[in-house]
């Protein structure tokens, strides 16, 4: 996985709207675009906290899990396997999507110290939702942009997609997702073992 769409896909996570979604209402671009300035400074003074790592990880995990839709994003990415799962297999595969964009943020908390934000251009996307677009800088490297795709889920504003580079961070995942479960002769495990030791990976590069 490339690794802006990584980082991408941790902040927003990064990085979605369900096939079924709960009913939302029309979202205002001034609301999502002081959601998205909110949520973003958050997670900047997170990755900036002198603290333990442990500690931040934690920190990001509540905002994430404040701010993404992260049932809506997960069910999408896996698309229509989300039918073939067993329950069981649901339920872990979103216990490790969860898991998977905290560690992909955490694990590069040393990578993006001195990390800045700021905000761009909103846009009403559809009456359902409105993209909001961030410029990313951080020391020593080239800045770049996010556009944030905010949705209301249940009366509050989430984070449903990010678009990086003209990508949609949600399709790029489905895409990979879905090729590693064909690859395994439609086996849910296959990508619940891919994601397990992912999050392995990612841990260890932490250092925990």
């Amino acid at each position: 996985m490339h690794r802006r769409s990584l980082l991408a896909s941790a902040l927003a996570t990064p990085f979605a709207i369900a096939l079924a979604l709960p009913a939302r209402a029309e979202m205002d671009i001034s609301r999502a675009a002081s959601f998205i300035e909110s949520t973003g400074q958050e997670l900047v003074g997170v990755i900036n906290a002198n603290q333990p790592i442990a500690a931040r990880r934690q920190r990001v995990a509540a905002v994430l899990r404040r701010a993404v839709d992260v049932d809506g994003v997960g069910r999408f990415i896996l698309g229509r396997w989300w039918r073939t799962a067993t329950p069981a297999e649901q339920q872990e595969y979103m216990k490790l999507f969860e898991e998977t964009l905290i560690r992909n943020l955490s694990a590069r908390f040393g990578e993006y110290e001195g990390v800045r934000f700021s905000l761009g251009r909103s846009q009403q996307r559809t009456e359902d939702d409105a993209l909001v677009n961030t410029i990313i800088e951080r020391p020593n490297s080239a800045a770049f942009s996010l556009d944030w795709r905010v949705g209301e889920v249940n009366g509050q504003p989430r984070v449903v997609d990010v678009i990086a580079e003209g990508t949609s961070l949600r399709l790029t995942q489905r895409s990979e997702y879905s090729a590693v479960i064909s690859r395994n002769g439609g086996q849910i495990s296959a990508l619940l073992e891919a994601m397990r030791n992912q999050i392995a990976a990612l841990a260890a590069r932490e250092g925990r």
